[in-house]
C-alpha cells in the first residue's frame, strides 16, 4: 500500500494493466488487501475493474464475493460489467449471497440492469446459493427477503429440477420457507 511509490511509477509510464505471474492486476491485489486508497489511486489511472486473473477473479467480482461494500460501490461507478463471470460462471451477487454479505446483496440486487436471476455453472441463482449454502439463520432470511423484494424469480430450479422452496423445506429453514411461500402468492 505504498501510494507514493505506485503513483510515481505510473507517472513514469509503468502500465496500469501489468499483472503478476497469476494474472493478478494491481487493482485486484489492492482489492484482495482491502486497500481502498490504493484502489482509488489505480482507478484514477484507468485501472480496469473487470480485468481477470488466471482463476477468473476480477476486482469487482472479488469485492462482491468478499463483501467489500465500499469497493463494490466504487467499481460500479468505474465500469463494472455484469457479463464478466467468475470461475463458476457466476456474478458478484452469487457468492455475496452464499457468504452472507447482506449489504452487498442489497446493493447489487437493486442495481439497474444487474442480472439477479443469472444461473451459474452449478445451475444455481443467487437465491439458490443463499438457500443451499446458507445456514437458514436470520442473516440468510434477510438475504432471501432482499432478493425477493428486488424481484428475483423464486421458481428457477437447479439442474435436478429442485426449486429454492424445495431446498428450504429439505433443510428445514422455516423462516425462508415462509418468505418463499408468501412470495409465491404475490
Amino acid at each position: 500500500n505504498q501510494l507514493a511509490l505506485v503513483e510515481e511509477a505510473l507517472k513514469n509510464g509503468s502500465s496500469i494493466h501489468i499483472a503478476d505471474q497469476d494474472g493478478k492486476s494491481l487493482l485486484l491485489i489492492a482489492t484482495q488487501n482491502n486497500a481502498l486508497d490504493m484502489a482509488k489511486l489505480l482507478l484514477s489511472y484507468q485501472a480496469d475493474v473487470n480485468q481477470q486473473d488466471h482463476i477468473k477473479d476480477s476486482p469487482f467480482l472479488y469485492a462482491g464475493a468478499t463483501g467489500n461494500l465500499e469497493l463494490v460501490k466504487l467499481y460500479l461507478l468505474h465500469g463494472a460489467r455484469f457479463d464478466v463471470f467468475n470461475r463458476y460462471h457466476g456474478t458478484a451477487l452469487i457468492p455475496a449471497c452464499e457468504r452472507g454479505h447482506l449489504e452487498v446483496v442489497h446493493l447489487l440486487a437493486n442495481t439497474e440492469g444487474f442480472p439477479i436471476d443469472h444461473v451459474n455453472r452449478l445451475g444455481w441463482t443467487a437465491l439458490m446459493e443463499a438457500v443451499i449454502l446458507g445456514d437458514g439463520s436470520q442473516k440468510y432470511s434477510n438475504i432471501v427477503r432482499t432478493l425477493i423484494d428486488a424481484g428475483c424469480n423464486i421458481h428457477i430450479a437447479d439442474h435436478e429440477k429442485i426449486t429454492p422452496i424445495q431446498h428450504a423445506r429439505n433443510k428445514g429453514y422455516s423462516a425462508i420457507i415462509q418468505l418463499l411461500e408468501q412470495a409465491a402468492t404475490w
